[in-house]
């Protein structure tokens, strides 16, 4: 299935590609301030409808994932890094995508707070 997103004004838009069945909640000091409801997948299968320019980047800790948000509204629709292995990834925050309504996810907690590293753990990267 394709989804919709993009941020509350509008200036970034993108797609994704998969089957989101569950999204990760984790309570990392960074996921758990902004709120959000990751869906990790193959970066790949996020397509930028509007131009890269459009994007802000926030880096922090080792700089190993770039958290895109709109520097307009400050809505933060994904972020993009690599698996534990080096795979491109994307997580796309659900709560920006049109139609998903995130009750009906499976929502899988992830004790961030604990992660000694800014990579997430292997399991998220399907």
């Amino acid at each position: 299935m394709i989804y919709q997103g993009g941020c509350h004004c509008g200036k970034i838009a993108f797609e994704v590609e998969g089957e989101l069945t569950q999204a990760i909640e984790c309570n990392c000091s960074h996921c758990s301030k902004k709120g959000y409801l990751l869906w990790f997948l193959a970066r790949a299968q996020l397509r930028l409808s509007s131009p890269a320019d459009a994007l802000a980047t926030y880096t922090f800790n080792k700089h190993a994932i770039k958290h895109h948000y709109c520097p307009d509204c400050g809505c933060a629709p994904f972020g993009v890094g690599a698996s534990p292995a080096g795979a491109a990834t994307a997580a796309v925050n659900v709560r920006c995508l049109e139609g998903v309504t995130p009750s009906t996810l499976t929502i899988v907690p992830v004790d961030g707070r604990f992660i000694k590293t800014t990579a997430a753990p292997q399991r998220l990267f399907s």
